[in-house]
């Protein structure tokens, strides 16, 4: 795979990839690298590539000029027009699913911005696609270029020495990746769990899954509704969720009737409108409206239950109309 960064800081590219995995991957050929200077497509002969704004306002704008004079000048020596990715706080956010996506190109080129951005006519001319890191501002693009490259790179065969840790970190399926453990097997008291030293792989693998739905139950309880969790996984998440939403008596009665409108809800729904991942959803959204502490079990109890009543209705309106 074949990268091709568009920066005003070309040796903060070579510098920052050409170590460890990355650079190994370099040297093997399995990627490239290649970090091209927007300033040489200056066409000041003191290389300026940036200017005030109009309308006013703070900081500097970057030339639509040199930036779309730079990618002309790759693709001519591509014989193509690559995929452009932008690297802006504006854009979806960066994931697993995207570095995938993008995995998926022969040649991928990063703008990377500086200032108070880069000219729009360039990223429209460019057709490029806005893509960050998160909701934070910085310096320039090219730290979030190389986060970029790095994750993608690891997905390239070969890159890595065993190519199932790709497969098997965190986010596979949705879930966070279950904690790992080497020698010694206690260390300050703390020890090694036991299923780990058995040798019993159908056992770790199962302990493994449990670990990774509890830690992203944990860590990250957005995940769980994508996420997917065989049937047995999914009992285990409910039995969680019961231990830690149902302290007392009366919550986990109120739990199991929520899960009962849940079940029912996610019935009325059917396999068409994906019923059995709506039940999921419906317990995580559950779970996260109730730690905002500004509603209780009760209230969600009767959020669905107003959602089955609804679906009745369409039903019955459906069989009139026929």
């Amino acid at each position: 795979m074949k990268f091709h960064v568009l920066t005003l800081f070309p040796q903060m590219i070579t510098d920052g990839l050409g170590v460890s995995i990355t650079g190994r991957a370099m040297e093997k050929g399995l990627i490239s690298v290649e970090a091209v200077d927007i300033r040489d497509y200056s066409s000041d002969k003191h290389r300026h590539v940036d200017d005030v704004p109009y309308g006013g306002g703070a900081g500097m704008v970057m030339q639509a000029g040199p930036v779309c004079d730079a990618y002309e000048a790759l693709c001519s020596r591509l014989g193509k027009r690559p995929r452009v990715v932008y690297m802006t706080p504006q854009g979806r956010v960066f994931n697993q699913s995207i570095a995938k996506e993008l995995a998926a190109e022969e040649d991928l080129v990063f703008l990377c911005g500086h200032y108070e951005g880069i000219d729009e006519r360039a990223l429209t001319l460019l057709g490029a696609d806005n893509i960050s890191l998160g909701d934070f501002v910085l310096t320039g693009g090219e730290l979030p270029a190389m986060v970029m490259i790095d994750c993608i790179s690891r997905l390239v065969p070969g890159v890595l020495n065993n190519d199932a840790s790709a497969e098997e970190e965190s986010f596979a399926g949705g879930l966070l990746e279950y904690p790992q453990y080497t020698r010694p097997p206690v260390y300050r008291g703390l020890a090694v769990p036991e299923v780990l030293l058995t040798g019993h792989h159908k056992r770790i693998e199962d302990w493994r899954r449990k670990e990774s739905v509890k830690r992203t139950l944990e860590r990250r309880p957005d995940l769980l509704p994508e996420a997917a969790l065989s049937l047995k996984e999914q009992e285990y998440l409910e039995e969680l969720l019961a231990r830690e939403d149902a302290a007392t008596p009366e919550e986990q009665a109120q739990l199991s009737e929520l899960k009962k409108e849940l079940g029912q809800w996610a019935k009325q729904l059917g396999t068409a409108r994906q019923g059995a991942r709506a039940g999921r959803r419906g317990m995580a959204l559950a779970k996260r409206l109730l730690k905002t502490g500004l509603c209780n079990l009760r209230d969600v109890i009767g959020f669905y239950r107003v959602c089955r009543a609804r679906l009745e209705l369409e039903e019955k309106k459906e069989i009139t109309e026929k």
